[in-house]
């Protein structure tokens, strides 16, 4: 996965001038832990679990990245989520590197006493790898603010004070900044807003003309759906899965939201039936994965009819798939710029935890509006002064801001002199 990763950035290196000793530097991550955490579980067995967190560049500030709850999750996995990561921040222009963790289960069969259990089991194992200078933790995959204040808890406990700076996603009432719940989906929407006003040809410049489908409808999907549908777009299809639902008419996502809550996520409300499959097929200006890494691959890209694929999930696009969306003239929104939200709120929380002072959640909305729009506008310049797809411009944009910070401490060109 990692190896994939990185054949992403190596199409951007031709465009970005860097020096060839930021090159090297890149190529592998920094550091990565790897643990074993027991667990007793609530039938009285004791059963271990293969943990991980991976910082895999630091040259812009300390790691910030997810935790994730995943049987996926493996050393492997942590260290691509980490590279994007690193990628992400610096695309963002914030001041921070790249890291991600996680622990392989299946936290869909974990009671509450056990995931407490296990994220606090989990921040036991990692205290002296993380710290509000050195790495800060955020939810991710099955993890949410009530995890991350079993985490902080715990870290507290064992280092002592109030060290809020050292996790954000908390709840607000721990630290956590208004808003942080919908920031990837809402940092997602400003993204697409903003290239939608640049024109995009065949694309309606309506907003009430615009259909869009969303894979996925968790913690980013919905936020991007309520956000979509708000605006006046029309949400034609979401997924999440089950299944999903379709009304060429556009969904009342909220409704949606209501029904699914009341049915253990199966019962849409409205709309007719959809696979997850079906929903590659459909006629609409933007698809929008925001789901799990992947899913678009060269059979699926092959089918995409949209104009615009809004990458919100990590990784959602195989490399041969995002060969085939390029040749078809599709635009790739890449994912280290559209999922960004959550991690520039985060960048928020951690500043009101270091400073204390609080952001309202009108504040918090702006300035993100404002992050995500001037990150889009950098992307969206070099697309058009290299003639490169969206991803390699967002590369290449990060990639000068990492060797910008390397080079000003001395590269070989300036220890021969």
């Amino acid at each position: 996965m990692l190896e994939e990763a990185k054949k992403q950035l190596e199409a951007a290196y031709r465009f970005a001038e860097i020096d060839d000793e930021s090159w090297q530097r890149l190529q592998y991550p920094q550091k990565t832990l790897s643990v074993s955490i027991p667990m007793r579980h609530d039938d009285g067995s004791l059963r271990m679990y293969k943990a991980y967190r991976c910082q895999y560049d630091t040259t812009l500030g300390p790691a910030k990245g997810g935790i994730r709850y995943h049987p996926t999750v493996n050393q492997d996995h942590c260290e691509a989520l980490a590279f994007w990561m690193t990628f992400k921040c610096a695309c963002l222009k914030l001041p921070y590197g790249g890291a991600k963790g996680g622990i392989c289960v299946d936290a869909t069969k974990l009671s509450n006493r056990e995931l407490e259990r296990i994220s606090k089991a989990y921040i036991s194992s990692m205290a002296d790898f993380i710290g509000p200078d050195s790495d800060i933790p955020a939810p991710d995959l099955y993890t949410d603010e009530r995890t991350m204040g079993w985490m902080y808890s715990e870290y507290k406990m064992i280092k002592g004070g109030h060290p809020k700076d050292i996790i954000t996603g908390k709840p607000v009432a721990l630290g956590g900044v208004e808003g942080r719940s919908s920031a990837t989906g809402h940092g997602g929407y400003y993204v697409l807003e903003k290239i939608l006003k640049s024109g995009i040809k065949d694309v309606p410049n309506n907003p009430e003309d615009i259909k869009i489908a969303i894979q996925g409808f968790g913690k980013v999907g919905y936020w991007l759906a309520n956000k979509c549908f708000r605006s006046g777009m029309k949400v034609v299809a979401v997924t999440n899965e089950f299944g999903g639902a379709y009304n060429k008419h556009g969904l009342n996502i909220m409704s949606c939201r209501k029904s699914l809550d009341n049915s253990q996520g199966q019962d849409w409300g409205e709309g007719e039936r959809i696979t997850n499959e079906d929903l590659w097929d459909l006629d609409v200006d933007v698809i929008a994965p925001a789901a799990v890494e992947n899913v678009i691959n060269e059979s699926v890209a092959s089918r995409i009819k949209s104009k615009i694929v809004l990458e919100m999930a990590n990784g959602p696009t195989t490399n041969e798939g995002d060969a085939i969306l390029n040749e078809k003239n599709i635009l790739v929104v890449p994912d280290i710029l559209a999922n960004g939200g959550g991690v520039v709120v985060s960048y928020f929380e951690w500043l009101q935890n270091r400073t204390a002072i609080s952001r309202s959640l009108e504040k918090v909305e702006e300035d993100l509006k404002e992050m995500m729009n001037y990150a889009t506008d950098r992307v969206l310049g070099l697309n058009v002064k290299h003639k490169v797809p969206a991803r390699t411009a967002a590369y290449v944009l990060a990639l000068k801001r990492i060797n910008d910070a390397n080079v000003c401490l001395g590269s070989k060109g300036y220890f021969q002199k």
